[in-house]
């Protein structure tokens, strides 16, 4: 894509995982972005949910700022125009409900041990196509396959166009196939470090879903859109690096390969897992996904190169060493999800949290652990609440923004009569 550029794409993570935002043109994009505060007041039905943390509510809803270095500009997938992700600001300070925000600080506190967390994340995607009646069904793709590639498993060339707008827009693409299930695609995005990852896929989200606008298409990270089929998850792979460069997730002297940090962050997201549903799978329909035998981060266990585990232990060491976090789901919002990993296992590390046994059954019809997340988004929500070190570790603030707008959400869904209802009932009753 040529360097030239007129406007400015100015975004930013909110508490729904949206990617609010202005364009602005060039010549005046120095002076940042203002906003108003009842954003964060607001469901995705654009409902306001009164007294909001965050949303200044008695104040009037006042401006809050998008705050950006020019030098942060990217290169964008829409012509004339330079895209950045902008830090949020309200009277000179750090925003305290912001996602990034959020990151920010977990990334801070890392860096006060002497390490940078770097981040590689995995995304997975439904697409669907018009139903001719206004709505969306699943893309037909009857000669898919797992791990396929090419026109039949991406008979409209949605692939070959978010590659070339990730090319345009430096959004590094490490990998991309179809899933299990179809038409369910994964995207792998190339480790970084952790604020750059989440910057990265948060942008991702947003080009694919409007790549796929262009063909026609909708592109969904929703956890569980189809009730008949796999879920869609976020799996968050980490490490952290010294001062030297080092990987200090592995450990050669150790008999499988990894150090005493990384099992101590193994334990601190066990410990927490509970109250990390509430952040990591923030929608009314996660719940769905994650289920026992699912693959999905329903347990709260952890194992070697074992996908019936939440916290997978890949085969590499090295400098290759990671944790993979599979709780996550792509209807999280990027930053905060990372940011909880991050500090959950900070948390482990500082408690020196020892995470027990692995996992010994197969993940599918034989099982060791015992704790799984909570079974909906309200109970999630009360977990969240109860463990106040991870609320504190990531943000008091923003905690009590995200849980009381999705409480909000929660009883919405709680009072709507579904078609499921509608279905079951309405022929009998």
């Amino acid at each position: 894509m040529a360097s030239s550029f007129d406007r400015v794409r100015v975004l930013w993570p909110d508490h729904l995982g949206l990617a609010r935002g202005k364009y602005m043109p060039a010549s005046l994009a120095d002076m940042g972005a203002r906003h108003c505060t009842g954003t964060w007041a607001l469901g995705y039905d654009r409902s306001m949910t009164p007294e909001t943390p965050g949303s200044h509510w008695s104040e009037g809803l006042p401006d809050f700022d998008a705050v950006f270095d020019m030098t942060d500009l990217r290169p964008s997938w829409e012509a004339n125009t330079k895209v950045v992700v902008a830090d949020l600001q309200r009277h000179g300070v750090p925003f305290a409900v912001s996602p990034r925000g959020a990151l920010r600080k977990a990334v801070a506190d890392w860096r006060a041990l002497g390490l940078e967390a770097y981040v590689g994340l995995e995304l997975e995607a439904f697409v669907f196509v018009p139903d001719g009646e206004g709505g969306w069904k699943p893309m037909d793709t009857p000669g898919a396959f797992v791990y396929g590639t090419g026109p039949a498993v991406d008979p409209f060339g949605l692939i070959d166009a978010i590659w070339a707008a990730c090319s345009d827009a430096d959004i590094p693409l490490e990998s991309v196939n179809s899933e299990y299930d179809t038409p369910q695609f994964e995207f792998t995005l190339r480790y970084a470090d952790a604020l750059k990852a989440a910057d990265d896929a948060f942008l991702f989200k947003v080009l694919a879903r409007e790549v796929a606008h262009r063909l026609g298409l909708l592109v969904t990270f929703m956890g569980k859109p189809l009730s008949d089929r796999g879920g869609s998850g976020l799996h968050v792979n980490f490490s952290f690096r010294n001062a030297d460069d080092e990987n200090v997730i592995n450990d050669p002297t150790s008999d499988d390969g990894l150090s005493a940090l990384a099992r101590h962050a193994i334990g601190g997201l066990l410990e927490h897992h509970r109250a990390l549903a509430g952040l990591c799978a923030p929608t009314v329909n996660a719940y769905k996904r994650l289920r026992p035998a699912s693959l999905s981060g329903y347990w709260a266990n952890w194992g070697y190169d074992h996908r019936g585990a939440t916290i997978r232990v890949p085969a590499e060491r090295g400098s290759g060493a990671r944790l993979e976090h599979r709780l996550s789901d792509g209807a999280a919002v990027v930053h905060t999800a990372i940011a909880a990993v991050l500090q959950a296992s900070l948390l482990g590390v500082t408690n020196k949290t020892d995470p027990g046994p692995v996992e010994g059954g197969n993940g599918l019809d034989t099982i060791d652990a015992t704790v799984g997340v909570p079974a909906t988004l309200a109970a999630a929500l009360d977990a969240l609440e109860g463990d106040v070190e991870l609320t504190n570790a990531v943000g008091s603030e923003l905690v009590a923004q995200h849980v009381t707008v999705k409480r909000s959400e929660w009883d919405r869904y709680s009072a709507a009569t579904t078609d499921w209802e509608l279905r079951e009932y309405l022929p009998f009753l």
